[in-house]
């Protein structure tokens, strides 16, 4: 009888024990940040309804472990005494990608690929590893069966390539998979599926999310094998999970596209090895993703005969020039607060724009709904287009179309003037390719232009009136 009491007493000391380990805490989806009580509201980054709960296990470590100052890997070096090399790069046989990634993919790098479900991630990584043909590929799928990526493949025409699936979700059976097979790029598809033994939370989850993109960072630093991680993103458009995933990653690349339309755009949004304003284009088809070298020509509509609000903007995204087509509608409006909607370009310069052209030229806009839309299904961040969206808006207002002869580039300021753009040679050429005979561009940007090599006509402005004087007469 005292041999059960003890018994009893020290299992119930042992699981005192064991919940002294264990800690309850609130983590940020959106920071990553920390705290002991749930909140409403973040304080590190400000967002509202972020935080969810975390049970950590604390390990009792011995004092040998904890103090890791013998088995430092690495010494201290003088800046002049680091050799620095280029970078090696894998070719991915595709331009779009290779434009994107800075050259190709840099061995031994983290690679993020976020996008809406749906929008074609795992269709584009497919297609682009089954060109791969001198390299050995592990296809790590936690999402679909390999029937269903069998089935997809076959919908893309490949030839012969050195390409392995497994399905698996568990952290340590990839590593395994990855030790017995040895390949020379990992995809996994996605890393929120994926879950470790040593953290006791949900796949998906912040911290299994951190736990295994940290550990998969350190085998692609250790052993030079680059990875692709596939990510979802979350209703704001951002990718899942916490913000330490983007950090620990080296390259972040978003997928995106309405899925009403064909064309798909990729952007970087960081890159440790390149530039982080090139964006590569596809178009969706049935047998994958096709890459479109020339995206003026699609983007513009051949015929808008005699149609009102349709201008043609120069834009540049990277270094990469092409011409899209600004559609705008401005009509009564048929109820007391006037509507603004905009399409592929930002809401709030769309109505800093109409500011400026009530108070600076004279039209009254307040009174009527305002509705821009960017043809194509494209998103454009370049300033550059502002010149072209109040030119539709006041071509829609007025009823009087713009000649379709003719395309324009320029930044608008608050006080209607047209400021200067960069790249503007490579605008003009852009033009002058496709058949343009007259473009509208800043005056600023006429210094140090040799007017005799262009055939086409450069048409400079100063101020909004004179754009419009241009246009309309």
């Amino acid at each position: 009888m005292k041999y059960k009491i003890n018994s009893v007493f020290l299992s119930k000391k042992q699981d005192i024990v064991n919940m002294a380990k264990e800690k309850t805490i609130y983590v940020c989806t959106n920071c990553g940040q920390e705290s002991s009580k749930w909140a409403g509201k973040c304080p590190a980054c400000g967002q509202w309804n972020t935080f969810t709960e975390e049970i950590v296990h604390k390990d009792v470590q011995p004092k040998h472990a904890m103090h890791g100052i013998e088995s430092t890997r690495s010494k201290p070096q003088y800046l002049h005494e680091i050799v620095s090399t280029d970078e090696q790069r894998i070719d991915m046989h595709d331009e779009e990608l290779n434009r994107v990634l800075g050259g190709g993919l840099v061995e031994g790098s983290l690679t993020l690929i976020g996008g809406e479900p749906g929008i074609g991630k795992s269709t584009l990584v497919l297609q682009t590893v089954l060109r791969l043909k001198d390299r050995k590929v592990l296809y790590v799928s936690g999402e679909e069966s390999v029937r269903q990526l069998k089935l997809r493949a076959d919908r893309i025409p490949h030839p012969e390539t050195d390409c392995m699936i497994v399905c698996e979700t568990s952290l340590e059976h990839i590593f395994t998979h990855i030790k017995n097979t040895a390949p020379d790029l990992v995809i996994i598809d996605s890393i929120q599926t994926i879950s470790t033994e040593t953290i006791d939370s949900s796949p998906g989850s912040i911290a299994q999310v951190r736990e295994c993109s940290t550990a998969i960072l350190k085998f692609a630093k250790e052993t030079g094998t680059p990875v692709i991680l596939i990510g979802h993103i979350n209703k704001e458009g951002s990718i899942a999970g916490p913000k330490v995933l983007e950090h620990i990653v080296d390259t972040v690349l978003q997928f995106e596209g309405d899925q009403h339309y064909l064309y798909r755009i990729l952007r970087s949004i960081k890159n440790r090895f390149g530039s982080t304003a090139e964006l590569g284009i596809y178009e969706m088809r049935q047998d994958g993703l096709r890459q479109v070298s020339n995206p003026s020509e699609l983007l513009l509509t051949q015929d808008h005969e005699g149609m009102s609000g349709i201008a043609i903007a120069c834009a540049v995204e990277g270094v990469r020039p092409f011409l899209i087509e600004t559609q705008a509608l401005v009509s009564t409006a048929a109820y007391g607060m006037p509507q603004r909607s905009s399409t592929g370009f930002d809401l709030r310069r769309m109505n800093m724009l109409l500011a400026v052209l009530e108070k600076r030229v004279g039209f009254k806009l307040a009174q009527k709904d305002v509705f821009l839309n960017i043809a194509g299904g494209l998103r454009v961040n370049d300033p550059a287009t502002d010149l072209a969206v109040i030119s539709a808006i006041i071509s829609s207002n007025v009823d009087t179309e713009i000649e379709s002869d003719i395309c324009m580039a320029g930044e608008v300021g608050l006080s209607g003037e047209i400021r200067p753009v960069n790249r503007i040679e490579q605008r003009i050429a852009e033009a002058e390719k496709l058949g343009f005979r007259r473009i509208l561009l800043p005056k600023h940007n006429l210094q140090g232009l040799d007017k005799k090599k262009n055939k086409i006509e450069l048409i400079p402005v100063r101020k909004v009136e004179e754009a419009f004087r241009q246009l309309f007469g």
